[in-house]
């Protein structure tokens, strides 16, 4: 993560709740993602006009988009389960053989339940060696326990091994040993007490000799403490050394491991910004990168994508939505800016 990212301050999910009138009232608000829970849902007419859409006189793309992207994927598995029941088919094949390209893929993505997409961009990436630690930390590290626990069981179901083992024989050193005890997911809960001489203990760890074996307490202290006590020891690695933390990951570390490090204390800094930045890297490249956009979009439309919107428009100056109507093109850019889903003024 850049300086000028860790400029950005804090997450700005208080002030997108202040401008909603919703600080104090988040269980009204239930969430940060742009998509919900659809209220006038009918599985019925849903199931009707996606099979209008697919077995009519072409393919309406835009009718499967209009469903799919403003149902919740609760709603949507219960759409699949009934399209099957009144159909004898399945609604995942049958779109499949509708559809092409990415925007063939974004519904597949949507169609399949957080855990099975999750297992997949997990696998796909461990078998990639250029994206090996880039997507399985983002995965491992943003996600909590129990989607993490959901996704590594989704995983060994669907590809008869375990995620431990796909990560033990793709991956060495220090970024292993951090891979493996982020899947753990033992990081600790906060107790609303801040434990200073932890906090002290942690700083003096982080600061052992450069030519010492230091990994361990880099690997224990970044993927067991709990977020705020780690934006502590963060604050006063750098009132003891003068540095940022990640100025000395850059020091210490090459290649993947200190990549992975980067990403880490980029998550634990500020989850929101984290994947703002990624969204832009995949926007500025010469042709979008349409596989980073779709898994960050789908993964955080119903978590915390309005904060991720918000980051993205105070570093960049320019809102997602309009990044995305200028980057993207194709048959899934309609979806991917109903995902994004409004323009921030």
């Amino acid at each position: 993560m850049s300086a000028s990212s860790r400029e950005m301050g804090p997450s700005l999910t208080p002030e997108i709740l202040s401008h909603l009138g919703l600080a104090n009232k988040t269980a009204a608000w239930g969430t940060l993602g742009t998509l919900r829970t659809f209220l006038s849902f009918s599985v019925d007419k849903d199931v009707q006009r996606l099979l209008k859409a697919i077995t009519g006189q072409g393919v309406d793309c835009g009718a499967i988009v209009d469903v799919l992207t403003n149902r919740s994927r609760e709603q949507r598995q219960l759409i699949s389960r009934a399209f099957q029941e009144r159909t004898q088919q399945d609604l995942l094949k049958s779109l499949q053989a509708a559809l092409s390209g990415n925007l063939e893929k974004i519904v597949v993505a949507l169609l399949q339940s957080a855990a099975q997409f999750d297992a997949q961009e997990l696998r796909t990436a461990l078998k990639a060696s250029d994206s090996a630690e880039d997507v399985t930390m983002e995965i491992l590290a943003t996600r909590t326990p129990p989607q993490l626990q959901e996704c590594l069981a989704a995983y060994g179901h669907h590809f008869q091994v375990e995620a431990e083992d796909d990560i033990k024989s793709k991956t060495s050193g220090i970024l292993r040993d951090l891979l493996l005890a982020l899947t753990k997911g033992g990081r600790e809960s906060y107790s609303g007490i801040i434990d200073y001489n932890l906090a002290e203990q942690d700083v003096q760890a982080l600061r052992q000799d450069e030519g010492r074996s230091t990994e361990g307490p880099w690997v224990l202290i970044l993927t067991q403490r709990n977020p705020k006590h780690l934006t502590r020891v963060f604050e006063q690695y750098q009132r003891r050394t003068g540095q940022e933390l990640e100025e000395a990951v850059r020091t210490r570390f090459r290649g993947d491991a200190r990549a992975a490090l980067l990403s880490l204390a980029s998550v634990i800094r500020n989850t929101p910004l984290y994947f703002a930045d990624k969204l832009h890297r995949a926007l500025q490249e010469s042709e979008p990168n349409y596989q980073v956009l779709m898994r960050i979009l789908i993964s955080r439309s119903e978590t915390d994508l309005l904060s991720i919107r918000a980051e993205f428009k105070k570093k960049f100056g320019k809102s997602l939505y309009s990044s995305l109507q200028d980057a993207v093109t194709g048959d899934c850019r309609s979806a991917l800016l109903a995902l994004c889903r409004a323009e921030d003024i």
